[in-house]
């Protein structure tokens, strides 16, 4: 190959690199961020119509789609414990909405749990399943600064919680940060013992 191809060929996949870094932030972060945000919209409007809506559409997502995907994709173990998990914070936030009724609701509770969502949605689309540390990095810190956003975002609209103080905003980043660096450790720790898992049932397997 001439050094001439070998430039186009580098050229063509600095290319294809870049395009695939962009669709990873536009499907990863853009979008997710975008849906997270008409959920909390819904949830603020007063609408007979959309109150009708809100409830069947959310329990549908939280409650039995995504512990459903996580035990279709993954296993058992994993679609169970996301389900006690998601049900356990939308018990929660139907008993604030029954106190919502009595005109004192707190919309927080909302942004925490679609913030929780959020952040599990983005690490995953940005990692997908990779146990590089850098790549498992840049997908835990970015899913913890969007979903520290999401929250101030919402407190705004809190009568309880309010607009955040410099101290408030820091108490809101810096333990989803720190999750971002920490956490992808673990979960490569956990990839490399899966990895070596397989590798030896294979060669058992084979022999």
């Amino acid at each position: 190959m001439s050094r001439i191809q070998r430039f186009r060929v580098k050229e063509s996949m600095v290319h294809i690199q870049k395009g695939a870094r962009f669709s990873d932030i536009v499907y990863g972060v853009v979008i997710p961020s975008l849906v997270a945000l008409l959920i909390v919209g819904v949830a603020m409007v007063s609408t007979p119509s959309l109150i009708g809506l809100k409830y069947p559409l959310l329990e549908a997502i939280v409650v039995v789609g995504v512990p459903m995907l996580l035990g279709l994709i993954w296993n058992q173990w994993a679609g169970g414990a996301s389900g006690f998990l998601l049900g356990s914070l939308y018990g929660l936030y139907y008993s604030d909405q029954l106190y919502a009724a009595q005109g004192i609701g707190d919309i927080s509770l909302l942004g925490n749990l679609v913030s929780a969502m959020l952040i599990g949605y983005i690490a995953g689309a940005l990692n997908k399943r990779s146990d590089n540390y850098r790549r498992m990095l840049v997908a835990g810190v970015t899913a913890g600064i969007m979903g520290s956003l999401l929250i101030l975002l919402v407190g705004q609209f809190s009568p309880i919680v309010g607009e955040a103080s410099v101290g408030g905003v820091v108490l809101v980043f810096l333990p989803r940060v720190l999750a971002g660096v920490i956490v992808p450790l673990i979960a490569r720790a956990f990839l490399r013992h899966g990895a070596l898992q397989n590798k030896r049932y294979m060669l058992s397997a084979a022999s």
